[in-house]
């Protein structure tokens, strides 16, 4: 680095004011924030078995998932950019209100396309949620101690995973699941408030052009990709002119948008961070984590439901371990980082853990193994993620300049939902190949009805037919395990190569 740039970043550090005097205030509403995004998707996972049964075919699991995903993807980075001009708070109301918005509709769906558009515009307002909390808390904490704030972020989420699948089970078995999004309402006026006490109003505003051409390209690149991994090779021959076709549009538009992010004053995706390594690694090892995590985790609830048996209330439960090894890693990580002010190690030995328990886990599932073998496997996967995601910020948001914090930590979400997208459409697309090769002539069974199958259909069948279709499905998820497994050992061997830089003590507005 330049000497003076050093001496100058330095000096402006130092006559940085201290914290907000009300930090407990502001960190209540950013945690109530973190809650309505982690609850909804976690309630939202446990009940989608019952609610393809309902709505309509098993192969739309993924599209409920994938919808809301798609638009978090698109509407993430403009929020980074419009809170610098407009202020963190007034884009925290509207994040939550297009939220609501879209959780009210959502509940109100009678068809499985009013649900899928609906969740396409809870998106919308979830994409604002994460992003503006490591944003905000970013601008007051520095980069040394926001370990302990990342890892209580990060705990808040699985706090909420292991509640919201028991509720969203408990709900779904005694009332229906529409009621799963009318629960944001309460969650989401309870936010408000504490936003309104404890996050500080914006001291200047910057003035910003924003980059909609490139929103719109991803918003396009985004869906063709999601086509082609989730259709090809199950509605669509991959040879088909349909997936060959959304290949090359996804292609061309890809290169349109690097061409619009280099001529773009203020990109949406900034293409000069690509050249900080510690940036570009932390952004890539984060899109492989939430890829693999999301390629297997989706299909959770539909095991312990469907092949092994269990209600929807207690599924959610069998997810528990899960969530309390994130709980215990990403609080205990946060305070390693803030003690000794080294991180790389902890995403190293993270991605390993989390690597073999998912290969296990394939295994156990393919051979039949139950609850006791599988459920300590969940514990190490849990603690192995816990490691990555919150050291992946800190290690992000220290690399940045000051200046430079809101884009990456914007686009490092983009890259997270990126991410989720991929791997929600690549499990479902594997899940319905697994499944068309089994079905077919040689077992009397119609692909088409085994897509179309869900509980309570698979409950109708005759009992010897039944123990052949759950087999199929256990085959099926057992592959998308393995595949989690092989994206999280990507991330491994990329986390490999990050350099590894002193934490700044200094905050960074």
């Amino acid at each position: 680095m330049n000497v003076p740039i050093a001496i100058a970043r330095a000096a402006a550090e130092e006559a940085r004011p201290e914290p907000p005097a009300n930090i407990r205030g502001l960190l209540a509403g950013l945690i109530m924030v973190l809650t309505l995004a982690a609850l909804d998707q976690n309630i939202v996972v446990t009940a989608l078995p019952r609610i393809v049964s309902d709505l309509g075919a098993i192969s739309h699991l993924t599209w409920v998932v994938t919808s809301y995903i798609v638009t978090a993807t698109m509407a993430t980075p403009l929020y980074g950019k419009l809170s610098d001009q407009y202020g963190r708070k007034p884009l925290l109301y509207a994040a939550i209100g297009i939220f609501l918005a879209g959780s009210v509709l959502a509940g109100l769906s009678q068809t499985m396309t009013e649900l899928i558009v609906c969740r396409a515009v809870q998106g919308v307002g979830a994409g604002g949620l994460l992003p503006l909390a490591q944003i905000t808390i970013g601008d007051v904490i520095s980069p040394r101690e926001r370990g302990r704030y990342q890892g209580v972020f990060v705990a808040v989420f699985a706090v909420c995973s292991i509640a919201g699948p028991l509720l969203g089970g408990v709900i779904t078995d005694l009332l229906s699941w529409h009621w799963i999004f009318y629960l944001n309402l309460p969650v989401g006026v309870v936010a408000v408030g504490f936003i309104a006490v404890g996050v500080p109003r914006s001291p200047r505003a910057v003035v910003h052009r924003i980059d909609y051409a490139g929103a719109v390209l991803i918003a396009l690149g985004t869906t063709g990709l999601m086509f082609v991994l989730s259709l090809g090779g199950v509605t669509y021959a991959w040879s088909s002119p349909e997936i060959i076709g959304a290949a090359a549009a996804t292609l061309a538009v890809t290169v349109l948008l690097v061409l619009q992010e280099r001529r773009a004053s203020e990109p949406i995706l900034p293409l000069h961070l690509f050249g900080n390594t510690t940036v570009a690694v932390a952004w890539g090892v984060q899109a492989l984590t939430f890829t693999g995590v999301s390629a297997a985790t989706v299909f959770f609830p539909l095991f312990f439901q469907l092949v092994l048996g269990f209600a929807p209330a207690i599924s959610g439960l069998l997810t528990g371990p899960l969530m309390l090894g994130v709980v215990i890693s990403s609080v205990v990580g946060g305070r390693l980082i803030a003690r000794t002010g080294r991180y790389k190690r902890l995403p190293v030995l993270g991605l390993a853990g989390a690597t073999l328990a998912f290969v296990l886990l394939g295994w156990g599932a393919a051979t039949g193994r139950g609850i006791p073998f599988m459920e300590p496997l969940l514990v190490v996967l849990g603690l192995g993620i816990g490691m990555v995601m919150p050291t992946m910020t800190v290690a992000m948001q220290n690399a940045a300049g000051a200046s430079e914090i809101g884009a990456a930590t914007a686009t490092a979400a983009f890259f997270r939902s990126l991410g989720g997208v991929l791997g929600v459409a690549l499990s479902g697309g594997i899940m319905a190949m697994r499944l068309q090769a089994a079905s077919g002539p040689m077992t009397q069974i119609d692909p088409n009805t085994l897509m179309k199958a869900g509980l309570q259909q698979i409950s109708r069948l005759p009992p010897a037919l039944a123990a052949t279709v759950i087999g199929f499905y256990r085959d099926a998820i057992a592959a998308t395990f393995l595949v989690g497994g092989a994206i999280l050992a990507l991330g491994f061997l990329l986390v490999l190569f990050m350099p590894e830089l002193p934490l700044r003590t200094g905050r960074n507005t």
